[in-house]
């Protein structure tokens, strides 16, 4: 028999006490310190269940949209922000068609899908503890409506490797057939803000001006026969889906270019965020019990607990500072007011700038820096994950952050160090 060193011994039986079998990347969140499925949520839809269950509130039911407009209201989600998405790659896939897409709506820390004659409304939200938290809400007319967390089923897709083992949002463009179905013989890209647009929106209607640019959005895949590379002239440049989909079912007509596009962009922070979250607890519980087992200082820190604090930081402050993020050859211009309903809530430094404020014709934002840093789950960063992203932060707009933020110009860094400043000085302060 061959014998292992005692120390490599322990480490193992730790991390199995830690981690349970060593199945999957994704069966760390179950086990402590996260807990996933077990934790009690605290966010935005979980306050509303809430009160509905009190009776402090209510939701008002519409024959045809159910508890569609009243819920955006009472979850403060705009009717503008709303998306189109025809891909049968969702829970309803079977209320899913090129004539019946999924409508979709978002706020800064919640998500909305709606299906035409579907059973249930489906929602999700980026919670400060438990990253995003999945609901489902009947619709048909109930006393009391009941929102109910959803966990194994959502996280068959949205808590695994897709997600980078965290529970995690996706944004998906793939080739689709007549019925909506996906063509996964063709492929497909998960989306974030360093997908090139040409690679984007298989699948989803999309609304809205963008020059010689290409994409993949408002194109059917009619026959197998048909040779590369496909033709989608008839999708680009649209700014009326109205012979595409019965937009009178809907709440509007649209399903914005720019909506689409800070939605990439959230969805993907967000998770970057769960991800620094989650990393950093599980990395400290771990330390605590291989010091306990090992006789030291419940302070004594391990080297591996500073590389992974450090290494999910640098992920986050890259997405953060839109790293890689793809740039655009023309101006993009949406179809509805979402554009400037975004950016009106602020909050704005003395100069009236703000880290909302739209671009469009180079890049998404005039300010490369996140708006979710003033997010709920942001603020809820463990301490030491925190600490680390306030030096390297210091570091990247001084200028000294290395060639993975060289993308950002003196005036860029300047503004934002000015804008933080005036709006979040607690981020800086300790610079």
């Amino acid at each position: 028999m061959n014998w292992l060193p005692w120390h490599t011994c322990l480490l193992a039986i730790v991390g199995v006490a830690l981690w349970g079998s060593p199945s999957s990347g994704a069966d760390e969140y179950e086990a402590p310190p996260i807990e996933y499925s077990l934790g009690t949520p605290d966010n935005r839809i979980s306050q509303l269940q809430g009160a509905l269950e009190r009776r402090e509130t209510s939701l008002e039911h519409e024959p045809e949209l159910g508890y569609l407009r009243d819920l955006l209201r009472k979850l403060e989600i705009r009717e503008d922000s709303q998306m189109l998405v025809f891909s049968k790659s969702s829970m309803q896939r079977n209320r899913i068609s090129p004539h019946t897409p999924r409508a979709l709506y978002f706020n800064d820390d919640s998500y909305l899908g709606y299906c035409r004659g579907g059973e249930v409304i489906e929602l999700a939200v980026a919670d400060p503890q438990l990253g995003a938290v999945f609901y489902t809400l009947e619709q048909t007319k109930q006393e009391v409506p009941v929102i109910e967390r959803q966990t194994h089923q959502c996280l068959q897709c949205h808590g695994g490797s897709q997600t980078d083992n965290i529970p995690g949002l996706l944004v998906r463009s793939m080739i689709v057939g007549p019925s909506g179905l996906p063509i996964l013989s063709e492929g497909s890209h998960f989306v974030d803000p360093t997908t090139p647009l040409a690679d984007r929106w298989g699948g989803w209607y999309v609304s809205g001006t963008h020059g010689t640019q290409t994409h993949l959005g408002n194109f059917i895949l009619r026959s197998r026969d048909e040779k590369r590379p496909w033709n989608n002239s008839q999708g680009l440049n649209v700014t009326d889906l109205g012979d595409r989909f019965a937009a009178e079912h809907y709440l509007n007509a649209h399903s914005d270019l720019v909506a689409l596009m800070v939605f990439e962009h959230q969805t993907h922070v967000h998770n970057l965020i769960t991800k620094a979250n989650f990393t950093t607890r599980q990395a400290l519980e771990y330390e605590q019990v291989f010091n306990k087992a090992l006789g030291e200082p419940a302070s004594h820190r391990l080297d591996s607990t500073t590389r992974r604090i450090a290494h999910a930081g640098d992920k986050l402050l890259e997405g953060l500072l839109m790293v890689d993020e793809a740039k655009f050859s023309s101006p993009l211009a949406g179809t509805s007011t979402f554009a400037q309903t975004f950016a009106r809530p602020g909050p704005r430094d003395a100069q009236g700038r703000s880290l909302r404020d739209l671009d469009l014709q180079q890049r998404m934002f005039k300010y490369p820096c996140s708006y979710l840093i003033y997010s709920e789950d942001f603020d809820a960063l463990p301490s030491e994950m925190m600490v680390y992203l306030r030096t390297r932060l210091g570091e990247i707009l001084a200028g000294r952050g290395g060639e993975r933020f060289s993308h950002l110009t003196p005036q860029d860094r300047a503004a934002i160090r000015e804008i933080l400043q005036d709006t979040k000085p607690a981020l800086l302060e300790a610079l």
